[in-house]
């Protein structure tokens, strides 16, 4: 197969879709369909295809639509790119690619709304609410999402938790289980963190180009402390998912993670004051940490679910 060229449209789509971060995507899906064999349930091999398709896809839009914006709105310009935040750099590289990008959000979006009609016809109105909740934080995380500041917190982790665990489990299996809402509980608090930590090198950027979410709300530290709070709250869904039944015995795999999860939490919160005035070097390691202990501990969690099944 050829190569992309670095300077084609093609190329700079590819990069814009954030390929190194799409892994999330399909965990969190796959959180569904561990589930559903936890529970009982033999969801068809197409259907799973399906399911992983839609989450890649609907994970690639979110990424191409807030390059696009990001690149327009003048952001690009602004933010020091880290290997965690502030974007891909392909459209500044490429500025004659914006448009291929916009087509390819679109595109991608497009792909999950007919996954999505399937599933409509399959399993009923159910997956309606889902669907239009969904495409409505692809389209409006970047342009409206970031301007509302709790909105802006709880959109990445619900996208991502609650509206593409429970969902993709109601799509496989037609019904909802206490065991895919506890799983989705996970990835909802973890995310959010995520993208919290990933907002605070770029605060200042972001208030220039009229951005209202808590990093900017809060400051570094404070901000950190809340991301190390909703990590924590994350490994705390398990045993009392598990005590009150909800999750089984094997779901406790994924607290395997806890320690560094740990270690993560007292990184985030014992932040020296120097990063409030822009010395953000103590923070880039643990951006690093914080998506290792996210992709871990998903990996883990699904494990335990298979194996408990």
């Amino acid at each position: 197969m050829k190569a992309l060229a670095p300077g084609s449209a093609l190329f700079a789509c590819f990069r814009s879709s954030r390929p190194n971060f799409l892994v999330l995507a399909p965990l969190c899906a796959g959180l569904a369909v561990t589930a559903a064999w936890h529970d009982g349930h033999s969801p068809a091999g197409l259907d799973i295809l399906l399911v992983m398709i839609a989450a890649l896809l609907a994970h690639a839009a979110v990424n191409l639509f807030n390059e696009h914006h990001d690149y327009h709105s003048g952001l690009d310009g602004l933010t020091t790119r880290t290997p965690f935040s502030g974007g891909s750099g392909s459209l500044p590289e490429n500025p004659a690619a914006a448009g291929a990008v916009r087509v390819a959000a679109w595109t991608c979006l497009a792909g999950v709304v007919a996954i999505g009609a399937g599933f409509l016809w399959q399993v009923g109105a159910v997956m309606l609410a889902y669907g239009l909740l969904g495409l409505l934080l692809v389209v409006a995380y970047t342009g409206w999402l970031t301007r509302r500041p709790w909105l802006c917190l709880l959109a990445p982790g619900v996208g991502f938790g609650i509206l593409m665990v429970a969902g993709a489990y109601q799509a496989l299996t037609g019904t909802l289980s206490h065991t895919a809402l506890a799983s989705s509980l996970v990835p909802t608090l973890l995310v959010s963190a995520l993208l919290l930590v990933n907002q605070l090198p770029d605060i200042e950027p972001d208030r220039r180009v009229g951005r209202d979410h808590l990093a900017i709300r809060l400051g570094v530290r404070r901000g950190a402390r809340l991301a190390a709070a909703l990590v924590l709250a994350g490994f705390g869904v398990i045993p009392l998912a598990w005590l009150f039944g909800a999750l089984p015995t094997g779901a406790w795999l994924m607290w395997l993670a806890a320690p560094v999860a740990a270690w993560l939490a007292r990184g985030l919160w014992c932040l020296p004051a120097d990063v409030e005035r822009g010395e953000l070097a103590p923070l880039l390691p643990l951006m690093g940490l914080n998506v290792a202990v996210l992709l871990g501990s998903l990996t883990l969690l699904n494990a335990g679910l298979l194996l408990a099944g």
